[in-house]
């Protein structure tokens, strides 16, 4: 688990949103409180979050962008396509990284040891030190409280980060509808 940063992705009812806090850590020091850990891809079309070294990220949000790219936008052959790719890659597979990618229709967890996970309920995922709590979070207040996802993803964020030291309340936020 990285205590890294804290990532949700959330998709219903025609709705994909991914939210991210802010905070870099190094050790027990925070370094930063404001960084930017999520962002769109393929014209807007694909959302996407990264748990792991800001480096890192650039580089596969590049490599995956490529990919869809290449993939028309397809999110399900893209995902598949670059997990291999990231698996075979002798350096990036030694990464300690993790990726949400989602749209409107589906939602994936995809890491360097090849995983490339569509959550059971098919709507929430979340990684990061905070992930577990932010998780938690959204399936509580997806099956007991009225909210829209935007609402919904930023409230998770805000218990993930009353509970988790590697996770602030500093809560970026990108909603994708369909059209």
């Amino acid at each position: 688990m990285f205590e890294a940063t804290t990532i949700l992705g959330y998709r219903s009812n025609g709705t994909a949103v991914i939210g991210g806090d802010g905070q870099v850590t190094f050790g027990n020091t925070v370094l930063k409180g404001n960084a930017t850990k999520i962002r769109t891809l393929h014209s807007g079309k694909i959302l996407a979050g990264f748990a792991g070294s800001t480096a890192d990220a650039f580089n596969l949000f590049d490599m995956f962008e490529n990919i869809l790219e290449n993939k028309k936008g397809d999110l399900l052959k893209s995902v598949i396509e670059f997990s291999k790719e990231w698996r075979k890659d002798r350096y990036l597979r030694r990464l300690e990284a993790m990726m949400i990618v989602l749209n409107t229709q589906h939602i994936f967890i995809l890491s360097g040891t090849g995983d490339v996970v569509e959550p059971e309920d098919g709507k929430i995922a979340a990684i990061g030190s905070g992930g577990n709590f932010a998780l938690a979070a959204a399936r509580a207040l997806d099956k007991h409280a009225e909210l829209d996802p935007k609402s919904l993803v930023e409230e998770s964020l805000k218990i993930a980060a009353d509970l988790c030291i590697y996770t602030n309340s500093n809560i970026k936020l990108l909603t994708l509808e369909d059209e």
